[in-house]
């Protein structure tokens, strides 16, 4: 073989391993491009479960409207800008709806802009152990805490805890309120507070054994 073609030979080598290795740098790559992207939507979504919640749909506030018996107070599905975020219920049978994005917590632990908690034990007065004001909103027993940011409303037979991130937002949400399972006009005077229900002294449902019929409190 001649130098010349031995010349070409080994050139057409060189290109080839330039090839294969251009190939695999670009493929190399084009995978920690993959797993970086895949790694920045993760991030986004966990800080994004962190700070904000979904809207809620219709399930969870037909629940509350079948299984509840005392009024449960709320904004409307939005209220200020803010959608319904969540719906709770807690052991003692107390409603809470939250309104807006998390300010601080998460999943687990969120604290909203406002949030509504109706309470069905009106024996005591939620915070009447705090600093506060005793007032009237709507024709209704109110104490003022937190410099206004909490409200604590006794209405009928039950107690709506107002929580805002400010007095104004709490005042509008207070005034606005009306039960989302009985009748009731925003702004229009709230019905007076009844008598101790004695709710206090009824067992909770999730306390009787399956199938017992739920007892009622003695007509006043």
């Amino acid at each position: 073989m001649s130098a010349e073609a031995k010349l070409r030979g080994s050139r057409a080598g060189l290109a080839a391993n330039a090839r294969r290795s251009f190939a695999a740098a670009s493929a190399h790559r084009q995978a920690t491009a993959i797993a970086a992207a895949g790694l920045c939507a993760l991030a986004l979504a966990a800080c994004g479960d962190t700070l904000q919640d979904q809207p809620i749909g219709p399930a969870p506030l037909e629940s509350v409207i079948v299984s509840s018996r005392f009024p449960v107070y709320w904004l409307g599905r939005r209220f200020g800008g803010m959608r319904i975020t969540g719906v709770l219920t807690d052991p003692g049978g107390a409603v809470t709806l939250r309104y807006g994005d998390c300010l601080v917590g998460g999943q687990f632990t969120c604290v909203t802009p406002l949030s509504l908690i109706s309470s069905p034990d009106n024996s005591f007065l939620p915070g009447a152990g705090e600093i506060g004001n005793r007032s009237q909103l709507r024709g209704a027993e109110m104490l003022v805490a937190r410099t206004g940011q909490t409200l604590e409303i006794r209405t009928g037979s039950v107690i709506v805890s107002v929580r805002a991130d400010s007095a104004e937002l709490a005042r509008r949400a207070a005034l606005a309120m009306t039960p989302v399972n009985k009748v009731g006009l925003p702004y229009e005077p709230l019905p007076a507070a009844a008598p101790d229900t004695g709710f206090d002294a009824l067992p909770l449902p999730s306390q009787l054994p399956p199938g017992s019929p739920i007892p009622r409190a003695p007509a006043s």
